[in-house]
């Protein structure tokens, strides 16, 4: 009897010891895990749609128009100081053109990237440039894809008519992330397009 009553105190001390070890592993990883949060830098996108394009119906890739190019200008003053890190156009001249002022001013070089391959421009974002400011020019139907890829609301595609609109995305540490939507420069009002896929 009393060799038994030795032991079993001996086991319940050994599982109370075991249990503990285990709460404090797992309380450690949980630390560790939301200071880690803490660590992950904050990531600014900033997108807009090209500024206003010369409308020809029979050209898929026109050229900014005059209105355009004074958008584009407008684009530079107001983030020429802004310490954005990257900037990414699609294949098309008026997306080129719509951040050529800003690129000059700042000296980064714009990157092309398909207009189609959201995902994989999402992906640059989120892990080459994670913690940078980013400025990306695209179209009217890709720039909502773009912002719902990053965390946000999904939007509806931006009017043919619209191109005033300035979304700023904040991606915060815990991966969340805040879309705040701005008008910019003076509102113009042009005709509908050729209505290709890529406005």
């Amino acid at each position: 009897m009393r060799e038994e009553e030795t032991v079993e105190p001996r086991t319940k001390t050994r599982t109370i010891i075991v249990f503990a070890l285990l709460f404090a592993v797992f309380g450690a990883v949980i630390v560790f895990a939301y200071f880690a949060t803490f660590s992950r830098p904050l990531t600014t996108v900033i997108l807009v749609r090209h500024a206003e394009k010369n409308i020809e119906p029979t050209n898929p890739d026109p050229d900014l128009s005059p209105a355009g190019q004074e958008r584009a200008q407008e684009l530079a003053r107001m983030f020429a100081g802004a310490g954005v890190n990257a900037i990414f156009a699609t294949q098309y001249k008026r997306t080129q053109q719509t951040v050529k002022p800003l690129a000059e001013r700042t000296g980064v070089s714009p990157q092309v990237i398909d207009a189609k391959q959201t995902p994989e421009l999402v992906k640059d974002i989120l892990t080459n440039n994670r913690g940078k400011t980013i400025f990306v020019a695209g179209h009217n139907n890709t720039v909502p894809q773009i912002i719902e890829a990053l965390g946000g609301d999904k939007l509806p595609d931006i009017p043919e008519s619209e191109y005033d609109n300035l979304f700023i995305v904040t991606i915060y540490r815990s991966g969340k992330a805040k879309v705040v939507k701005l008008k910019y420069g003076a509102p113009t009002v042009q005709g509908v397009g050729s209505g290709t896929m890529i406005r």
